[in-house]
């Protein structure tokens, strides 16, 4: 059975403020880079899966440019053991299990509400930032689906340098998916094709 998320004033509101000085405080600035129209429709974020900030770095991003109501897609188990996160927008999905499906339909129908938005890492598992090539998971399709179509997806790419600095800085790029063709394979390929695109970007930095 899916845990749903249960916004919770007081604690979603503590979890925006300890997001931003977590991240003021490990990290020596966040740069967002890239494109984002704005078409007042609910957004799937579908972001790289590199270590345990990636949720914070949504968070700030969400609350810097997207301002939409944050939810994010988390194992069970994980949940369990956090499950403060359950009061901030986070869901339950259990692999290998006939609950997933409820999983993505709930996700469906959380993107049927222009106010919000759904973050999924949809490789599903933890990878290097070095890695350039994912694989994604078919319960893209069935998200998009359940949402009946009204969704504008975006992607998220985090990378991270140190340079000359003692603390790291993030590098978040973001950018539209343009296509009309929602089929896991072609977000796929446009996934893998802007990522290559931001590492490329990434090695041009002068610090």
């Amino acid at each position: 059975m899916t845990l749903k998320a249960k916004h919770n004033f007081f604690l979603y509101n503590f979890f925006k403020g300890y997001a931003r000085f977590k991240i003021r405080r490990n990290f020596d600035a966040v740069h967002i880079t890239g494109n984002f129209r704005g078409t007042g429709k609910p957004v799937l974020l579908l972001a790289n899966h590199i270590s345990w900030w990636d949720g914070f770095w949504a968070m700030y991003l969400n609350m810097s440019v997207l301002r939409k109501r944050f939810y994010f897609m988390m194992l069970e188990k994980e949940l369990r053991k956090y499950w403060f996160f359950n009061y901030t927008g986070g869901f339950s999905v259990k692999k290998k299990s006939r609950s997933i499906l409820e999983s993505l339909s709930y996700a469906g129908e959380l993107l049927k509400d222009n106010d919000n938005l759904v973050l999924v890492f949809p490789h599903g598992r933890l990878q290097s930032m070095h890695q350039q090539n994912f694989r994604f998971e078919k319960g893209i399709e069935r998200i998009i689906k359940n949402s009946a179509g009204k969704v504008h997806i975006l992607f998220m790419a985090t990378l991270v340098d140190y340079f000359s600095k003692p603390k790291p800085a993030v590098y978040i790029y973001i950018n539209d998916f343009e296509d009309s063709d929602f089929t896991a394979e072609n977000i796929q390929d446009g996934y893998n094709e802007f990522y290559g695109e931001c590492v490329e970007r990434q090695k041009q930095l002068i610090p």
